[in-house]
């Protein structure tokens, strides 16, 4: 539907929801009003709010559970607009395309996280860099055949037709995509739509990292989260593809003083609003270059520590 599409790509367009509203209510979809109600929330006087916020709070307890209908069990929504799902959780398993793909067909949804069991939905950093610690090396090297996946890895190809290009933001922080599933992952971007990437976690290497940034339907990213993936100054000198990007988290990698000179000279240098570099192996001087770069922004929120 037209109108769908323009509210995927404009969200925030209140005339656009206002219209949409009348065909949910033509069809006797509750929606359409809570459309209207919560359009009014805003303009509300205090004395009055109370008694709007009971309304619209005693509509969503009755219908709630029937705007989901369309979603698959496995899908956890955990958020919503208008009492449309618009961030999706699903865990991964043997059947993941056919749920991932039922899931994309909901109206609104933009944000996908795919977890490897239910209980990931709050992880837990400090565990996990135990289980890290704790695992076999092996599955580092990045010679093997890459017709098959690595013994523990996802096989990522299991999504293999999937079109992602209507997602916003994609979080697989902790799955173990590994360096050549990223590169299979980098296909299944078809739109320049996505801009937030959580790859906390994922293994990807620097050959992953430059799969991922040579496709140019990822230009547009704005926040990248790659926490722990290994990655060095080749793996920082990749991301200069990404021109838009504001926010980057590169903790517990090993970017040495070489990956602080090319985080420095990346074209996003000066619109970062959040970097991340706690445990990044920069040494000394590169802590000094990064604290006195003139083309860091002075209100740069950053952490960095030498190793």
């Amino acid at each position: 539907m037209a109108i769908e599409e323009a509210l995927r790509a404009h969200p925030d367009d209140l005339t656009a929801w206002h219209a949409y509203s009348d065909r949910l209510l033509e069809r006797g979809d509750a929606r359409g009003t809570l459309i209207r109600l919560e359009q009014r929330l805003p303009r509300t006087r205090p004395a009055d709010r109370p008694a709007l916020e009971r309304e619209i709070a005693d509509l969503v307890a009755e219908h709630e559970d029937r705007w989901d209908d369309g979603l698959p069990g496995a899908a956890r929504v955990r958020s919503r607009r208008y009492g449309f799902a618009t961030e999706v959780a699903v865990t991964w398993s043997d059947d993941v395309r056919e749920v991932v793909e039922q899931v994309l067909r909901a109206p609104f949804v933009t944000t996908l996280r795919l977890t490897s069991n239910a209980a990931d939905d709050d992880d837990d950093d400090e565990e996990w860099e135990e289980d890290w610690d704790e695992e076999d090396e092996d599955g580092w090297d990045l010679a093997v055949d890459r017709g098959a996946p690595r013994p523990g890895r996802l096989d990522v190809r299991a999504l293999a037709g999937l079109d992602l290009g209507r997602l916003t933001e994609l979080d697989l922080s902790y799955l173990s995509v590994g360096f050549d599933g990223a590169e299979f992952l980098a296909g299944l971007f078809v739109s320049d739509r996505l801009r937030a990437l959580d790859l906390r976690y994922c293994r990807v290497a620097d050959t992953g990292l430059a799969a991922l940034t040579a496709r140019p339907q990822l230009a547009g990213l704005r926040r990248l989260h790659l926490q722990r993936n290994r990655l060095t100054a080749d793996g920082v000198r990749s991301l200069h593809r990404l021109a838009e990007l504001t926010e980057l988290d590169l903790r517990y990698n090993d970017l040495g003083e070489a990956g602080a000179r090319a985080l420095l000279a990346a074209p996003f240098a000066g619109s970062l609003t959040r970097l991340w570099l706690y445990d990044s192996d920069v040494g000394e001087d590169g802590v000094r270059e990064l604290a006195q770069a003139a083309n860091l922004p002075p209100g740069l929120r950053s952490m960095w520590r030498c190793v």
